[in-house]
């Protein structure tokens, strides 16, 4: 049985959750998201379960070990975790939804001790060949609270038994088991070529809770690389300018 835990959100855009610890609480968090704690509060970081436990977490973008943040003090302590990039906190509350949530690989912010945190697969060989992000995810276990984190704006959807939604593979961020996902060729030749949206979709098919992102963090890290190539591009022939007829050109030169 997870810990009972207390919380707050603070942020805007860059949040950070801010866990409030009995004593003899606990929260598990992936290593490296800590960013204060109280005195009272002992770290204790492992694989969480085994070698093999750890190495599951790798498939799922995480780190292989995970830290538990215990309160060995006699009141109250409390510890705060930092989202990694621009996005939302979106606390899942797994004893209101069945006991399992799934969300993207990476995701896991942090969550009660107790909680469990598991690989999946896709149920289908097409949406695993060709899913992209959807390929691997994280299936979180228990009936506490957990927290992950979403890119950019995020947003709740509750499909009704047999509604369909198509959604970009990155920006499909958590979504309850209950919901059937697949994937789907976009179709046309224009559109796959140029559509710039990706061959495939993910089809998703209620009932269930399905959570989106706008900023889905491989999209995020495409426009920093895109910008970055530009930028030594321009570095590059503003260096050659100078050199092939500038001051320093003509230094070279014997000028």
């Amino acid at each position: 049985m997870a810990d009972v835990i207390d919380y707050q959100i603070f942020g805007d855009d860059m949040q950070i959750v801010e866990v409030e610890l009995d004593p003899n609480e606990g929260i598990r968090a992936e290593a490296g998201t800590m960013m204060y704690m109280e005195q009272g509060i002992e770290m204790q970081t492992g694989t969480g379960g085994g070698m093999f436990k750890g190495f599951k977490r790798m498939l799922t973008g995480e780190s292989f070990f995970i830290t538990t943040f215990l309160n060995n003090g006699r009141g109250k302590q409390k510890v705060a975790f930092g989202a990694p990039y621009p996005g939302k906190v979106v606390v899942l509350d797994l004893s209101r939804m069945g006991g399992s949530f799934m969300c993207q690989k990476d995701s896991f912010l942090c969550a009660a001790r107790g909680i469990e945190i598991e690989i999946a697969f896709t149920k289908r060989i097409g949406a695993g060949l060709f899913g992209g992000e959807g390929f691997i995810l994280q299936r979180l276990d228990g009936d506490g609270l957990a927290f992950v984190h979403a890119g950019g704006t995020i947003i709740e959807k509750t499909l009704a038994a047999g509604e369909k939604l198509r959604v970009d593979t990155g920006c499909l961020a958590a979504f309850a088991p209950s919901v059937d996902y697949d994937i789907e060729f976009v179709g046309g030749f224009k559109n796959a070529l140029f559509g710039g949206e990706g061959l495939f979709l993910a089809t998703l098919t209620g009932p269930g809770l399905v959570y989106l992102q706008s900023l889905p963090f491989s999209r995020l890290a495409d426009r920093i690389s895109a910008a970055s190539s530009y930028k030594n591009v321009d570095q590059q022939r503003g260096i050659g300018g100078i050199v092939g007829g500038g001051i320093l050109g003509g230094i070279l030169n014997g000028d």
